[in-house]
């Protein structure tokens, strides 16, 4: 029994490791690519583009370094330079694979100045008023160690403000009216408390023992779970199917009975049968990447595979830490302007 519990416990471990490394890579994406264009597939046709043309137009090192060093400092900022030694599954530390992504965002921008072309949209005199005073904003907000740091002057920050709006715009403009409506009940959240252990004596134990009457469930979880978190706010597709259908069973107040699944147990009580505040934040991120779904296809059907050309290949060259760079509102200050 104990090597059996020995070896859950590892198990557990790994896990708890390679969800930890899934999140990194989720976290990077996700600051990376607010309202981004690079979603995976969906659906959406119907849209006429010329195969002639070809992307035009090229990113110097300034201009790459202002997002580098922007998701470098909000990285740093939650987990310390430590994190960019921390190595993936394929081999790649995270340093590596930040900056990967940020040569993948970086080219996409470039290649929708082509999709904007095709469909001709164009920026209006005052989008471009309200990008050049952004621009003015963000610069005079750097230290002269972000300066020194990017090598960047306010028109290099223009030039990347202008590309990530216009990306934004061209998104919009191909997915207008199509259906992207998200249901309350897909995108239903509930407020769970729960507990997961891996031994069934030792599960059935707790389970005798929060049935009851006046015990204080959270507790007990806080006590007696092995599993990473004992609260949780819950919505479709984040557990397994087993584990989620007891909970979304659960009326307000209720308890679950002993759950088995892929070797683990759990007993679930449930807070708030529909939290409705956490439902409307999943709706809105569903709704956005729905978005993106339709947008990837009507990007891949363009024809524009055409990459962005970089004058110089510095990315081997880029290392993080001690240089004294701290900014970290590019995107949050596009944010508050233009909205995501």
């Amino acid at each position: 029994m104990k090597d059996e519990r020995m070896r859950r416990s590892k198990r557990h471990g790994r896990c708890l490791n390679d969800r930890w490394k899934r999140r990194l890579r989720r976290g990077a994406a996700m600051l990376l690519m607010t309202a981004s264009v690079t979603a995976a597939s969906g659906c959406g046709a119907g849209f006429p583009f010329a195969q002639e043309e070809e992307a035009s137009g090229e990113y110097t090192r300034p201009q790459a370094m202002i997002v580098v060093a922007t998701e470098k400092n909000r990285y740093e900022e939650v987990y310390t330079d430590q994190i960019w030694n921390v190595s993936l599954e394929d081999g790649r530390t995270f340093e590596a694979y930040l900056l990967d992504q940020v040569k993948e965002f970086l080219t996409n921008l470039k290649t929708m100045d082509l999709l904007a072309d095709r469909q001709k949209i164009v920026l209006t005199s005052a989008e471009q008023s309200r990008l050049k005073a952004l621009a003015e904003r963000y610069y005079e907000g750097l230290t002269e160690e972000d300066r020194e740091y990017t090598g960047a002057d306010e028109e290099d920050v223009l030039t990347v403000y202008r590309d990530y709006y216009m990306a934004n715009k061209v998104v919009g403009a191909l997915t207008e009216g199509i259906d992207l409506e998200v249901s309350d009940s897909e995108a239903k959240v509930i407020s769970v408390q729960m507990i997961q252990i891996s031994s069934k004596e030792a599960a059935e134990a707790v389970y005798r023992r929060v049935s009851q009457d006046g015990i204080d469930f959270l507790s007990v979880a806080r006590e007696t779970s092995e599993g990473e978190k004992t609260e949780l706010l819950l919505g479709r597709g984040e557990l397994p199917e087993t584990v989620e259908n007891a909970a979304f069973s659960l009326a307000s107040g209720e308890m679950s009975p002993l759950v088995e699944c892929e070797g683990w147990y759990y007993i679930i009580r449930c807070v708030s049968d529909y939290d409705a505040e956490a439902t409307e934040l999943r709706k809105t991120r569903i709704y956005e990447e729905r978005k993106n779904q339709v947008f990837r296809q009507i990007y891949e059907q363009s024809g524009a595979d055409s990459p962005a050309v970089f004058t110089e290949d510095f990315w081997p060259e880029i290392r993080f830490g001690g240089d004294g760079s701290t900014t970290t509102d590019f995107f949050s200050l596009y944010q508050e302007e233009f909205g995501s």
